[in-house]
Order: C-alpha cells, then sequence, then structure tokens
C-alpha cells in the first residue's frame, strides 16, 4: 500500500472513514474551518474589513503558485474555471482553432464551443498529443480526467505544443495537490479550489505565462489592479503589469479558510502527497483486481448510491462509480472500499 502520510497530515484533517470523494468535493483542513466559521461571525456581526483581506489574498495566491510550480505575481484570482476559460476563448483571434478532448469536463470545451468565431476540434484522449500540428492554434485539455482519472503526458503536450507554436490551457483542478507540476510550461494552468485543493466553493486560480500578452483582461475589475483601494473610481486604465490584472473581486468571506488549506497542502512534499494517494488507489485497484495506474483516481463498475449504503462516498461519473484517495485517506478506507464491491456492489 501506499505511504502513510506524517503525523502532523492525519493532525490537520478530521477523520471521515470511508470517504472516496475527493474528485467531487475535498475535505478542508480542522483550521480552514475554524476560519470560515470566525469569517461568517465578522460577516454577522458586520465587523468585516475588506481591505484588511488582501494580505489574506496575497497568501492564497503564494501558496497556489507554490503548489503549481509557478510564482505569486504570475498567479491570477477568479471565481471558476469556466470564467478563465471563457477568458482565453475571448482572447483568442477570429478563426482560431482549438484542440481539445472529446469527452473532457465542459468547463474546459463549452467557452470555447460557445464562441461562434472559434474552430474546435474534438478528438479521443490518447489521440490528443499525436493531433497537435501546425494550424492549431490552442491546445485546452485536464491534466488529469474528471471521470476516469487518466493522465495526461505532461511533458509532452508541452513538447508537441511548443513545436508548433501552439499556446496551451491546462484545467489542473483534478492534479493540483498530489500531483507535481510545472505550471511555467503551459501558458493558463487554471483550478477549481474546492476539490483537491480543499478551499471552500467559490474561488479558482490561474497560473499564467509572463509573455502571455495575447491574453485580454475580459474581466477587468477594480482588483487588478496595483491599488485597488486607489483605484474605485474613473480612467485612466491602469491595470497591474503581472497576473493580477486579470483579477476579479475575491470572496472576502473564504478567503482566510482558502489560504489556510491551500498553505496546509503547499507545506507538504507533493512527491510524499502523490506516492501516499495513488499507493492507496493502486492497493484498492489490486484488491478489487485491476491493473495498477498513477492515478488517485479510480473509476469503476458500480453503483455509487450502493457503496454509499455501505459506507463508502464515491460520486457517479459516465455509469460508473468514481472513487479518489488523497493525503487524509488510510488502508482502512482501501479494505473498506474493496470489501464492499467483492460483496455485493460491483455491477455486472
Amino acid at each position: 500500500m501506499g505511504i502513510m502520510m506524517n503525523i502532523a497530515t492525519h493532525a490537520a484533517f478530521d477523520r471521515v472513514p470511508g470517504y472516496l470523494n475527493t474528485a467531487s468535493v475535498g475535505v478542508p483542513p480542522r483550521a480552514a474551518v475554524t476560519a470560515l466559521h470566525e469569517a461568517a461571525a465578522w460577516w454577522g456581526s458586520a465587523t468585516c474589513n475588506p481591505a484588511g483581506m488582501d494580505p489574506v489574498v496575497e497568501r492564497a495566491r503564494a501558496a497556489y503558485a507554490a503548489i503549481v510550480g509557478s510564482r505569486p505575481q504570475d498567479v491570477a484570482i477568479a471565481g471558476s474555471v469556466s470564467q478563465v476559460v471563457g477568458m482565453v476563448a475571448a482572447s483568442l483571434p477570429d478563426g482560431a482553432r482549438v484542440l481539445a478532448v472529446e469527452d473532457d469536463f465542459t468547463s474546459v470545451l463549452f467557452p470555447f464551443m460557445a464562441d461562434p468565431r472559434l474552430t474546435v476540434e474534438l478528438v479521443p484522449f490518447d489521440r490528443l498529443i499525436d493531433s497537435i500540428r501546425p494550424g492549431i492554434d490552442l491546445v485546452a485539455t485536464s491534466a488529469v480526467r474528471s471521470n476516469d482519472g487518466a493522465l495526461v503526458d505532461q511533458q509532452a503536450l508541452a513538447a508537441a505544443a511548443g513545436a508548433v507554436g501552439a499556446r496551451t490551457l491546462l484545467d489542473v483542478t483534478h492534479a493540483a495537490g498530489w500531483l507535481p507540476m510545472d505550471a511555467t510550461k503551459f501558458d493558463v494552468v487554471v483550478a477549481a479550489g474546492y476539490k483537491w485543493l480543499l478551499t471552500p466553493r467559490g474561488i479558482a486560480f490561474a497560473a499564467i505565462r509572463p509573455d502571455s500578452s495575447w491574453l485580454r483582461p475580459v474581466f477587468a475589475s477594480w482588483y487588478g489592479t496595483d491599488d485597488p483601494w486607489g483605484s474605485l473610481y474613473g480612467g485612466p486604465l491602469r491595470l497591474s503589469a503581472d497576473a493580477r490584472r486579470f483579477d476579479t473581486s475575491p470572496p472576502w468571506q473564504i478567503m482566510e479558510a482558502t489560504a489556510v488549506s491551500l498553505e496546509t497542502l503547499s507545506a507538504f512534499d507533493v512527491r510524499q502527497v502523490n506516492a501516499h494517494s495513488v499507493g492507496l488507489a493502486n492497493a484498492f485497484r489490486e484488491d478489487v483486481g485491476l491493473a495498477p495506474s498513477n492515478s488517485a483516481i479510480v473509476a469503476i463498475p458500480a453503483d455509487a448510491a450502493a457503496l454509499a449504503s455501505v459506507g463508502i462516498t464515491a460520486s457517479a461519473r459516465d455509469g460508473r462509480a468514481r472513487l479518489s484517495f488523497y493525503l487524509y485517506n488510510d488502508e482502512d478506507d482501501v479494505l473498506a472500499a474493496a470489501r464492499a464491491l467483492r460483496t455485493r456492489v460491483l455491477v455486472a
């Protein structure tokens, strides 16, 4: 089985037996839950100081940068992945050709498909890299697939796109936190926070290559300046020169909890988190007769509702049950899930 995370890891989280659904909603660190309660208290007592939240936003920005291998000045905050993808789509010139995976998560696909100026070519997952060729303007894909946990070859993707001058958008919503990565190899590396990054729902982050002058801040806001509280009214346009120019207003009530979650993750060695999470997933695969993999996500022909009836929390995706293993899971979760599969919930 995978290595056991150290005692500090277990101390940071409340144990939730049988919870194998981080791919839907992550379990927050205990300190993040406390921070969220405190934020609700100051919100309810009208003692909120929005300007005082700026250092917290910067803490979260820096922690995301550390997790994905970027720099704080190259990270923008947003409300969702689709918002960032929509900005990328709107920044492409008329007639641009976008290459994507045919059954990728729709937040990666729909913003491009909804833009009549663009030509979107959809290919099977295993043909994505081979389909990168001259004439492709942007390649957009998830780093780890939401439906089955399959990993894209990031090194091969970056090399193939670079060879033909294609820009790249990588959705790391199901990768950031457990999969080592180097965001500097791609133009835009975006993630929703509420899954593997363990933040409250309502925030996303994007690491943006510094030379991405082609990307337009189509959602330009007052918070996209270097002095937001001095830029509340009137022109001229004075957006930041770094990735902050793409910022939208931060959700103040969740920012401390967000920063705490990201800082908790960034303090761990992602290689150990990877070995632990993938190790547990592979122990489960072995127990139920599946081949090993390099993913922390396992998709099996089973009924997620039936799993729930025996204490295993998973999700239903594409007619299968999707189980996800993370740093707060352990061998007991593996054994419980395997036992459930062997007894009565495996679909013939």
